[in-house]
């Protein structure tokens, strides 16, 4: 396996060629530029800087190629970003980064990718079906980061920026789209300049869209059905030149109706189900963030980021996916997270630069006492006979302070070194697990503490303008907790997630300016690596567990960008290998008997030692690559064809690699058509998403498929003004 995985590799980096990982599709400013790529920028790192130079693995796409490529939600962003996988399974998501993220439906495991809204990081795992609108930009880092910003995050972070507000005049947009599904789409943003220091942004999204879904059986609700509805107000004050505030508010209730799913083994046509149970699926939330920053007269800046959000998410599923039996689920979330950053920054322009960091986080998750509709968390096995509750909250407090220096030894060479240190609590606060028809109820008060400092080390070269090379070992985090009420005493805890990434990259510019390229490969080295499994003595539960010998992930990734008069070509492919390290586990879903140990096992038919096996939702390759033609016709016209096409190969479910028991998900091709057609300030386009029609499974959770989107098309028609 290893031995297949580094000779694709190698066969891959001579077909590139180039240098580290990024991928944009930003439009050059002028005609005298049309047959070069403009500058791609990079701001995650709290600074702006031009992303062929600075260490480390990205994807940054404008809104206009997010336009383009048809991405306006999460879930289609792994069909533009190499090493990245999406899997919807309805109330969350596993969103993953070379295999790294959020790879089970457990409040109790942080996430590994952290998702920022407007420099605020977001709900982490719940609440992420929010729409893309309006968006100025997105940056999608890959690896540990955590010495510049925010909070810590073990595979990488994504930060989504809306557009600002400016001063330009009044001006903005509206669109409006018709599909198939009865699918009908408005969006909207208006940019208005309301004094010589104060502007203001308004945007609106609203879309409805029938099911993709055909139910048969006593099924309640609308499964699939989607009504989808937001806003955002945004407002720009620079009372002096050395002082910007930025205040952004957005709002969503987003009906998803339900999320249909069907066993994880059926064989029949994924759309064509048969259910008995409810179907619901609702995200309403709120979000607020202040940005405010102040350049001293020596050019030193003091940036505050502070950032409050609340939640509501309801979810309810027919758990066995047909209609035979009566197993149900019913949960009900609250959540409210409270964050706060601090930033000081030195000038760009000297040879010794610095950023200073401070950050707090409180996350409280509420399962609250409720009659939604059955209770905030219910499973029945079936309904009504063997009945199970959650109910508490699940507090979670971060606290950190970092920082990052970069030193010009040279012209050409630089040096960078980072460090951050940080505590994390996480509570189960009162929290009851009750089975009334066992008259049995477990409860649990208990908190766990972890500190950790981590750390990044640099070395960049710019061998010339066109070529920069660099290498860097980086350290990641990600804390422990409490896993839910079972019949330990005190309740078992599980520990922290630590990485030590290695990594080198290859930068280049060539045919002057038409092409980059970019090239970099990776080994991460996991200790601690958290998984969820049967708990060893207690098969009735499912418990959080470490991985004590080591997991090791390893891979390639490789982007190119090329422009030449009217055609554009945007590339990107990933090679990747993950290993886990010596561990004995249970799988639940089959029947077993004594105990296995994480540790010493033994090894029997119900006691498995995983060693080597793959990680949940890593796939070995990812491919995307999209060709976009402008024809500028003779009444002045642009025609923009675009064709973009994505492979995601076959991965895994779950750690015990079983294709047996569902857990393994084939390799998916969707192909994605475009056609603008661009006259003043109107443009008419026609889309196909997943043209094809391929059919294929996103995601499998708790013994249930569930279907990726079959073909959608329609058109669309935007005013700019």
């Amino acid at each position: 396996m290893g031995r297949k995985l580094w000779l694709t590799t190698s066969a891959a980096v001579l077909l590139w060629a180039g240098a580290a990982q990024a991928q944009n599709a930003q439009q050059p400013a002028n005609d005298q530029d049309s047959t070069s790529l403009g500058e791609v920028v990079v701001t995650a790192e709290r600074r702006t800087t031009n992303l062929q130079e600075t260490a480390v693995a990205a994807t940054v796409l404008s809104g206009e190629s997010l336009d383009d490529r048809g991405v306006f939600s999460l879930e289609q962003l792994q069909f533009v970003a190499p090493s990245t996988t999406v899997q919807n399974f309805g109330q969350g998501n596993f969103f993953n980064v070379r295999g790294i993220g959020k790879s089970e439906p457990t409040t109790a495991i942080g996430v590994g990718v952290t998702t920022y809204r407007d420099g605020v990081p977001v709900f982490p795992g719940y609440f992420q079906t929010e729409p893309y609108y309006d968006i100025g930009s997105v940056e999608l880092l890959r690896g540990p980061q955590g010495t510049f910003a925010g909070t810590n995050a073990t595979g990488g972070a994504v930060f989504i920026t809306s557009r600002n507000p400016d001063f330009s005049g009044v001006n903005g947009y509206v669109m409006g789209q018709v599909g198939n599904y009865d699918n009908l789409k408005f969006q909207g943003a208006v940019n208005v300049p309301l004094s010589d220091t104060l502007a203001a942004r308004f945007a609106v999204n609203s879309e409805q869209r029938g099911s993709f879904h055909e139910i048969t059986g006593p099924y309640r609700g609308s499964p699939g059905e989607v009504e989808s509805n937001s806003a955002r107000a945004s407002f720009l004050w620079t009372p002096t030149p050395a002082l910007r505030v930025l205040l952004k508010g957005d709002y969503n209730n987003l009906d998803f109706g339900g999320y249909p799913a069907d066993p994880a083994l059926a064989t029949n046509d994924p759309f064509r189900i048969t259910a008995n149970g409810p179907h619901s699926g609702r995200d309403e939330t709120a979000r607020v963030s202040l940005n405010v920053s102040y350049v001293l007269d020596n050019g030193i800046t003091l940036r505050s980021i502070t950032g409050y959000q609340d939640g509501i998410s309801e979810f309810s599923t027919d758990l066995d996916g047909t209609s035979a039996l009566n197993n149900t689920f019913y949960d009900r979330v609250e959540e409210e997270v409270w964050s706060q950053e601090f930033n000081i920054v030195s000038p760009d322009n000297q040879r010794l630069t610095w950023l200073l960091g401070a950050f707090w986080q409180y996350d409280d998750v509420v399962f609250p006492v409720t009659t939604f509709p059955q209770g905030a968390y219910h499973v029945g096995f079936p309904e009504g006979v063997v009945d199970y509750y959650i109910f508490g909250e699940t507090p979670k407090e971060t606290t950190a302070v970092f920082g990052q220096i970069s030193y010009d030894i040279s012209d050409r060479l630089q040096v960078q070194l980072g460090a951050r240190w940080s505590e994390s609590t996480s509570t189960n606060d009162d929290v009851y697990t009750t089975y009334p028809a066992f008259g049995l109820i477990l409860f649990q008060d208990s908190e766990v503490t972890a500190r950790k400092t981590t750390g990044k080390l640099s070395v960049n070269y710019k061998v010339n303008d066109d070529n920069f090379v660099y290498g860097f070992v980086a350290t990641g985090f990600k804390m422990g907790g409490l896993n839910a009420p079972n019949f330990y005493v005190p309740p078992r805890s599980f520990g922290p997630e630590d990485v030590v990434d290695y990594e080198i990259g290859w930068k280049s510019t060539m045919l002057g300016g038409r092409l980059r390229t970019q090239l970099g490969a990776y080994y991460m080295v996991y200790e601690g690596f958290q998984v969820a499994i049967g708990d060893p003595e207690y098969p009735l539960f499912s418990s959080i567990m470490n991985v004590a010998d080591d997991t090791v992930l390893k891979g390639i990734e490789a982007s190119a960008q090329f422009r030449s008069n009217d055609w554009t070509v945007d590339v990107g492919a990933a090679i990747s290998q993950s290993e886990l390290g010596t561990f004995y586990a249970a799988d639940p879903r089959v029947a077993r008997t004594g105990l296995c140990n994480a540790n010493t096992g033994p090894a029997s038919a119900n006691c498995l030692n995983l060693s080597g096996n793959s990680q949940s939702y890593a796939p070995e390759f990812t491919f995307n690559v999209g060709i976009q033609r402008d024809f500028q016709l003779s009444n002045g016209a642009t025609l923009s064809p675009r064709i973009d096409y994505a492979h995601i190969g076959e991965s895994w479910t779950s750690i015990f690699n079983k294709p047996a028991l569902g857990d393994q998900l084939e390799a998916r091709n969707l192909v994605n058509l475009h056609l603008a057609y661009k006259t003043d300030d109107w443009t008419l386009a026609a889309y196909a998403l997943n043209a094809t029609d391929q059919t294929y499974i996103a995601a499998v959770n708790a013994g249930l498929r569930y279907a990726g989107p079959p073909r959608q098309f329609g058109v669309n028609l935007t005013r700019t003004f």
